[in-house]
């Protein structure tokens, strides 16, 4: 049986976290979709098209294996995507006990639709402080983000300065 799951996520942008969960995905299913989705409730920082590119590089630059696909959604729900690909798996990188709050009864909600089901993995812990909207702010404020995202990331969120 080729078993088919996804990484949903905004990815804006991704960080090393999420490349963890999406290189140890990877290596359970035979095809991962990794899907770039609008969330209504976020003000997005790059556009898709940029996450899409950025997302692949860093799957490119990091040498993860497997078979991996970068799409993005914006149309339907999650689950319409997944049956239309043929997943009957989401995962979700949880960092804790609130992500699991919040994850859980829109898991519920994905079985009960279309009999998805989803996993959760934990991240590894070097990366579990770490979120998409930290990093913004920290490059935002012209912080360092190298520790936290990969090198094309930090390389597009580097902020010009006067001796650059």
């Amino acid at each position: 049986m080729h078993r088919i799951a996804v990484v949903p996520g905004s990815f804006d942008p991704i960080t090393l976290g999420h490349l963890d969960v999406i290189d140890r995905a990877a290596g359970l299913f035979d095809e991962l979709h990794v899907l770039v989705v609008h969330n209504p409730d976020k003000t997005a920082l790059l556009p898709v098209a940029q996450r899409v590119s950025l997302i692949e590089k860093a799957i490119a630059d990091a040498g993860l294996k497997g078979d991996i696909r970068v799409m993005s959604w914006s149309v339907g729900l999650l689950v319409d995507y997944c049956t239309d690909v043929g997943a009957s798996v989401l995962v979700k990188g949880v960092r804790s006990q609130l992500d699991v709050a919040y994850e859980t009864p829109m898991a519920i909600v994905n079985r009960n639709l279309a009999g998805v089901e989803t996993v959760f993995l934990l991240p590894d812990p070097a990366h579990a402080h770490v979120s998409s909207s930290l990093v913004r702010q920290v490059a935002a404020l012209g912080g360092d983000v190298t520790p936290y995202v990969p090198p094309a990331v930090a390389d597009y969120l580097r902020i010009p300065t006067a001796e650059s």
